[in-house]
């Protein structure tokens, strides 16, 4: 945000979804190397700036995805080929998550979270966008399909999820464990799943057949509790901007795999391998600088919608120290919209920028109506949204 005249500011989906933050799914070429992987040939297969998360791959060629537009989450589709994207689904009385290819089967399953407050696991017709309740009485939070009877849930019970097999051939159901994380996975060439826990001594990820129930611990995590499977085992979680790997066969300890060094990438949480190990899907908020930019560069185009796009719904702008001088995004909205139409030489350079932690602060030279002027922001970014402006004389 801008100051309009020197020393002076200008005042200017369902609930589920306002409290979702903005993030974008990023497509890499994936090598795997003897003393980590490579990752090439970035893509932001979302360019959405909504939520886009839970990414899966369809087949080696496309990843499914759930993506936020006119106010409800659909299923979209992305084709790595053609790098065309198409909507699966279209849901207005409720949002789909977690989309998943159902084995031996061109469908998906996805879980629908209805305005209602209603929440089950679907099965979507990928040809007619059709669908059907799969499981009518478990309110699953995530899922996992060892084959197309066998089925791995998290199911929401009390404050917590419980760890649960459903035989959707014979209609039994094996409760494994209760207070598990939203995590699950297969690992690769056996018939087991992974899972995890979360307690005092941290977050660790659990090996159990899906068969026998027999299970074992693995490792514990250090970052997020997300996590994929490569295809030699290699597990490969997020810390911050950075992938780690851990191979239970071969290393002590976590490693370092990959360090992201820009603004697209800067905590990343859920990801996705192809079958044939060969691409990685990532899903990452954009670093506070990166969102401060952003905001810089629509406020010279003056694109009120990507502007406003930056700012949380509650924003407050302050004069230094503590002086309210705007709240809301409505307000910040309608101001900038009139002053961006009638100021067509508008525009800002920052000629000092200063980042710590989720602080952003711009030292930056300003041309409006014919007039020039310094002016210094303080941006405060939270859930991948500016929060709080604070401008000092």
């Amino acid at each position: 945000m801008k100051r309009i005249l020197p020393f002076l500011v200008c005042v200017a989906f369902l609930n589920q979804l306002k409290a979702q933050t903005n993030s974008e799914i990023y497509l890499f070429d994936l090598t795997q190397t003897e003393s980590g992987i490579e990752l090439s040939n970035k893509i932001n297969i979302s360019k959405n700036p909504g939520y886009d998360n839970q990414p899966s791959f369809y087949d080696d060629n496309t990843v499914i995805f759930s993506s936020t537009r006119n106010n409800q989450t659909d299923i979209r589709k992305y084709d790595i080929k053609t790098g065309e994207s198409t909507w699966l689904t279209d849901t207005p009385v409720g949002s789909e998550y977690s989309p998943t290819r159902i084995p031996n089967s061109v469908d998906i399953s996805a879980i629908r979270l209805d305005t209602t407050g209603f929440q089950r696991l679907y099965e979507y017709k990928v040809k007619s966008g059709k669908s059907k309740m799969i499981l009518k009485e478990a309110k699953v939070g995530y899922h996992l399909w060892m084959d197309k009877d066998l089925l791995v849930t998290t199911v929401l019970e009390g404050d917590g999820m419980d760890l649960k097999v459903f035989n959707l051939d014979n209609g039994l159901t094996y409760t494994f464990q209760k207070g598990v994380g939203r995590s699950l996975g297969k690992v690769p060439e056996t018939g087991n799943f992974s899972y995890t826990t979360t307690n005092d001594n941290g977050t660790r990820i659990w090996s159990v057949n899906a068969a026998t129930g027999q299970g074992s611990g693995i490792t514990t995590f250090r970052g997020s509790e997300d996590y994929c499977w490569l295809p030699d085992k290699t597990l490969i979680t997020g810390n911050g901007n950075r992938l780690m790997g851990y191979n239970p066969s071969k290393d002590n300890d976590w490693r370092i795999l990959h360090n992201f060094f820009d603004n697209d990438i800067y905590y990343i949480s859920r990801m996705a391998v192809n079958p044939s190990g060969t691409k990685l899907a990532i899903v990452s908020g954009v670093s506070p600088e990166g969102i401060v930019q952003k905001q810089l560069d629509a406020y010279n185009s003056r694109n009120i919608n990507a502007f406003a796009a930056t700012y949380s719904d509650d924003v407050k702008l302050y004069n230094f120290p503590n002086e309210l001088i705007s709240e809301g995004i409505d307000s910040l909205r309608e101001s900038y919209k009139g002053f961006f139409k009638s100021t067509p030489d508008l525009n800002c350079k920052i000629t000092k920028r200063i980042v710590t932690g989720n602080k952003v602060i711009d030292e930056e030279y300003l041309t409006m109506n014919g007039q020039n002027f310094s002016a210094v922001a303080v941006y405060e970014v939270e859930n991948g949204k500016i929060a709080k402006v604070t401008f000092i004389r």
